[in-house]
């Protein structure tokens, strides 16, 4: 689940042409790609920050294209204000806290205070080349990372997930997208966020306000890894579009239309606090929070090749030398197992009450399509529509939480509110490191 993340920092603008003021120098991120156990070849891979978070200008000069508001000579519609508009390069480490502080390594800082104001929050993607993203079929594969999530405090998401992006950005599908992946162009995900500021090379300028324009940007979404110190969440969020998709309307699947759109926005998740087992994650627990930790998820098809059927997703850890099974659902009508299946959403749904869109939409089958070409994303945000509750603490806030569904951790539900979350943890950061992807158990080892 994602929700809209406002940027605190003013200039953050975006636009489609390429700007000539700040060179664009991507962080090395390289990945390991491995057939069997010790057998793993580097890849030299980086990363692009997405393009909702840079300066972009006139092409004539300095003057912002979107600073709260759009720029109402600049963009009188949405193709002309693509076309006046220039993105930036960034500074990765100075503006946005993006720092490399080892090979393979990447850390994102929460908020970063710089010379115009402060940033919050970033999202990245890993790139393949100078000018495209990194793509994945993770069918019959496993994806590892190493993540350290002991300065994310409750409110805080530390976010590993794949969407359905285009490999170019967009910018072959859509002429009036300049930029491209080179500048972190063409975002989408199952939430089909309206914040994005240019859709298919157009400004997203119409019907703009509180953050949010006519438009969104709609496609298919694996959440590998949604977590803090005190709660974690790995999700598939299928959709009835196969690629970036721009809706407006009903299509969006907004308020009351939620269960009416192209994407299921619930998706099935497997959090274990909210499946029965609230001693499994956190600091001091079976998988203790307070050090860094091995993440390994495994796609399984029926027929146990790359073009078969998605069937299950399971999750194992690795800490301290040891390989540690994902535990077991604890609910009455639900069986006790410990991945995702067509069976167990269909189970979880009915026990907790929710609208199961996720069998509407096709579940693990029409996921497993989607699955098959794939953008990674890494990113560390705050939640300014329900403050993290989903993922953290009692949600919805106002029902029981002692009904089954509703307590997802234990942090406080007035903690995640961003400006508490902001200014109480300035300094968290999250760090990821070590990706791998190939065979299935062919991506870690143990003592």
């Amino acid at each position: 689940m994602r929700a809209f993340t406002a940027l605190s920092f003013a200039s953050l603008v975006l636009g489609q042409q390429v700007g000539e003021y700040n060179t664009e120098k991507h962080p090395e991120m390289p990945i390991q790609v491995c057939t069997a156990p010790g057998s793993c070849q580097k890849e030299s891979t980086s990363v692009v920050l997405d393009s909702n978070w840079r300066w972009t200008h006139v092409t004539s000069g300095y003057t912002n294209c979107f600073s709260g508001e759009w720029n109402a000579t600049a963009c009188p519609d949405g193709k002309t204000c693509a076309a006046n508009c220039a993105i930036e390069g960034a500074d990765y480490s100075g503006t946005y806290g993006i720092t490399t502080p080892s090979s393979g390594a990447l850390q994102l800082k929460f908020v970063t205070k710089n010379d115009n104001g402060k940033n919050v929050g970033s999202r990245v993607y890993l790139m393949a080349s100078e000018t495209k993203y990194r793509m994945f079929n993770l069918l019959n594969k496993e994806f590892t990372i190493d993540v350290d999530v002991s300065k994310l405090a409750c409110g805080i998401n530390g976010a590993v997930y794949f969407s359905e992006m285009d490999e170019d950005g967009g910018m072959a599908r859509f002429p009036g997208n300049k930029a491209g992946a080179k500048y972190g162009t063409g975002y989408c995900d199952s939430q089909c966020p309206g914040d994005i500021k240019f859709i298919n090379g157009e400004a997203n300028s119409e019907g703009w306000k509180d953050g949010a324009g006519r438009f969104g940007a709609c496609c298919a979404e694996m959440d590998i890894w949604e977590a803090n110190l005190d709660a974690t969440a790995y999700t598939p969020h299928p959709c009835t579009v196969s690629e970036q998709t721009r809706c407006e309307g009903t299509d969006c699947g907004n308020g009351s239309e939620r269960y009416s759109g192209m994407c299921d926005k619930d998706g099935c998740d497997f959090n274990s606090f909210r499946m029965g087992n609230k001693e499994f994650y956190g600091t001091g627990m079976a998988v203790d929070t307070s050090k860094p930790m091995t993440v390994v998820t495994q796609f399984i098809t029926d027929d146990g090749t790359d073009t078969g059927t998605l069937k299950s997703i399971h999750r194992l850890y690795v800490q301290d030398g040891k390989v540690i099974s994902n535990s077991n659902t604890n609910f009455e009508g639900i069986d006790p197992v410990n991945h995702i299946s067509d069976q167990y959403c269909e189970q979880q749904k009915t026990v907790f009450g929710d609208n199961n869109y996720f069998k509407t939409i096709g579940g693990m089958a029409a996921m497993g399509k989607q699955l098959t070409k794939m953008v990674l994303v890494l990113s560390v945000w705050d939640d300014h529509a329900v403050s993290m509750n989903w993922l953290d603490s009692n949600f919805p806030t106002d029902e029981d939480p002692s009904k089954p569904g509703i307590a997802r951790g234990r942090c406080n539900p007035d903690a995640g509110l961003p400006a508490t979350v902001e200014a109480a943890h300035p300094d968290a950061y999250v760090v990821y490191s070590n990706i791998k992807f190939g065979a299935i158990n062919s991506t870690f080892t143990a003592n």
